[in-house]
C-alpha cells in the first residue's frame, strides 16, 4: 500500500529525515511516535504528498507519487489520500454535510451524488441528526467525526492522522480511537497516525519510533 525507499529531507543546513526506509501493508493502523522536533509531521507530510522529498522514491497504492507533477499530485491526494488534523480544519461557515462534501465537489463529483456520500458517512459514524449543525455547534467529539467523515469520502487508500485526538477529552479521544479500528474492521481502511497518546500508540498494529529524523524501532 505504502512504500517509502532512501528518505531524506532538509530545511537548509537542519536536515529533518534521514534515509527513512518504511512499509505499511493495506488495512493496518500505524502508529507514527517520537520526540518533538523528530520529524514525525514532516514524514506524514512527504506520505500525504503536501511536501516533496529531497530524495528518495514513494509509492502509494502502486502509483509513484515522488514522479509526479503537481497537478497530478493534487489530483491524485484528492481522491487516494484522506487527512485528519488535530484541530479538525472544519470550515465554519458550513454545515457538517457541507464539509463532508467538499472534496467530493473537489474530485468533479456530482452534487447529488457527493450529498448522498455525505449523509451515508455521518450516517455510518451516528451524525445523521447533527448534518445540518455548523462547527459552532458540535462538540469536541463530533467535529473529529465530521472530520473522518470528510477524510472518508473519496473513499481514499490510506487516512493520515496528525494528532487528530490530541485536543479532545478522555471520553471523546476513546471514542476517536475505537472508531479507527472500526472503520478499518469495516472498510479494510488504512489508517497512519502520528500521536504522543501512549494509549492510542499501543492499539495500533505497529509504532514506528522516529528520533532525529531516523527510525530507531519499529513495534
Amino acid at each position: 500500500m505504502i512504500r517509502l525507499e532512501g528518505i531524506n529531507k532538509s530545511f537548509g543546513d537542519l536536515q529533518v529525515l534521514r534515509d527513512i526506509h518504511l512499509e505499511i501493508a493495506k488495512g493496518e493502523v500505524v502508529s507514527i511516535v517520537g520526540p518533538s522536533g523528530a520529524g514525525k509531521t514532516t514524514l506524514l507530510q512527504i506520505i500525504g504528498t503536501l511536501d516533496r522529498p529531497d530524495s528518495g522514491t514513494i509509492c502509494i497504492d502502486g502509483v509513484r507519487t515522488d514522479r509526479m507533477k503537481e497537478r497530478e499530485l493534487s489530483a491524485f491526494r484528492n481522491r487516494r489520500i484522506g487527512f485528519v488534523f488535530q484541530f479538525h480544519q472544519l470550515l465554519p461557515e458550513f454545515t457538517a454535510l457541507e464539509n463532508v462534501m467538499i472534496p467530493a465537489l473537489i474530485a468533479g463529483g456530482a452534487k447529488t451524488d457527493a450529498r448522498t456520500a455525505a449523509l451515508d458517512m455521518l450516517t455510518m459514524l451516528g451524525l445523521t441528526d447533527r448534518a445540518s449543525h455548523k462547527p459552532n455547534e458540535l462538540s469536541g467529539g463530533e467535529k473529529q467525526r465530521v472530520a473522518v467523515a470528510r477524510a472518508l469520502i473519496n473513499r481514499p487508500a490510506v487516512v493520515l492522522a496528525d494528532e487528530p485526538s490530541g485536543s479532545l477529552d478522555s471520553r471523546n479521544k476513546a471514542e476517536l480511537h475505537r472508531l479507527f479500528f472500526d472503520l478499518r474492521d469495516r472498510l479494510g481502511q488504512t489508517f497512519v497516525i502520528v500521536t504522543h497518546d501512549e494509549t492510542l500508540a499501543t492499539l495500533t498494529d505497529r509504532t514506528i519510533h522516529l528520533k532525529d529524523g531516523a527510525i530507531v524501532q519499529t513495534v
